[in-house]
């Protein structure tokens, strides 16, 4: 047995505290579809370095960390494995569902929390959860150098039809939905783009029930490919509504996994629409 005092002192303050983690599926009505999220709920104030080792160790396109600041009000930050990010659909509504089935809230009460990017409003909607977030529009732009080479869309063999940006994101629009699905980026080629991410979209055929299709790629923050991006539909729901003349949509992001996300535009906010499914919890000693 070792008695001296101070490495018994570092010992005790070295102890680990166990806190509660999530991974959950969003934008999921089954596991293993959507997009998988990571959720820590803080009990204490926790520095970023630490919360970025964590994303880093779960390896998931993005791990949320929420932190009670009063009844039903919480601090929440969100970090990929390379790096802290300003918006994220997805694992904000994988952080409410995570609240919720935690018993941190009950009755699937409404939650406020306090972000980068401002007051994000979240309720329940029968079987699925409305995140309250802002429109990010995308202004017409020259395509930067190497973005349309990188996705290998040249205007030659496959058209585009529309470039833009918004606050976050490259947009970039096709004329098929074909194109979209069927694109195989150069991503050391695209991680030189000096972006957050970049959205592909088209129209989505007639027949399939859905305005449109988008993938989004973002290597530069650790994410070739994330499989559905919540925040990306905040830019989306906008070009879409505009070209359709709607302020009610449905999008299909066409990753392998798959994902869909219900919009609707009020003012200069959008409601997003998923649902979620656990797929384990646990303790993080860390």
């Amino acid at each position: 047995m070792v008695h001296d005092g101070r490495l018994s002192h570092y010992l005790f303050v070295a102890q680990p505290m166990s806190l509660p983690v999530f991974q959950i599926d969003a934008f999921a009505e089954r596991p293993f579809t959507g997009n998988p999220a990571a959720v820590v709920i803080l009990a204490a104030a926790r520095q970023s370095h630490w919360m970025q080792s964590v994303a880093a160790e779960m390896n998931l396109a993005e791990t949320a960390f929420v932190r009670e600041l009063s009844s039903n009000r919480f601090e929440l930050r969100w970090f990929t494995p390379l790096t802290e990010v300003d918006l994220c659909g997805h694992a904000t509504l994988a952080a409410t569902h995570a609240l919720w089935e935690s018993g941190t809230v009950q009755n699937r009460s409404d939650i406020c929390f306090e972000s980068r990017s401002g007051e994000l409003n979240v309720k329940s909607l029968g079987t699925s959860i409305e995140l309250n977030f802002p429109l990010t529009p995308a202004d017409e732009c020259a395509a930067p150098d190497g973005l349309l080479e990188s996705l290998h869309v040249d205007g030659h063999t496959i058209p585009v039809t529309y470039v833009g940006r918004s606050k976050f994101d490259y947009l970039i629009e096709l004329p098929k939905s074909q194109h979209v699905q069927h694109l195989q980026p150069d991503f050391p080629k695209l991680k030189q783009v000096d972006v957050r991410g970049t959205i592909v979209t088209s129209l989505a055929p007639a027949e399939s029930g859905f305005d449109f299709v988008s993938r989004y790629f973002a290597p530069a923050a650790g994410i070739d490919e994330d499989p559905v991006t919540g925040s990306a539909h905040c830019c989306l729901a906008d070009h879409w509504g505009q070209r359709l003349g709607k302020s009610e949509l449905v999008g299909y992001q066409a990753s392998t996994r798959g994902g869909t996300v219900e919009m609707e535009i009020v003012a200069d906010r959008i409601l997003l629409r998923g649902q979620a499914v656990t797929i384990f919890r646990g303790t993080l000693e860390a």
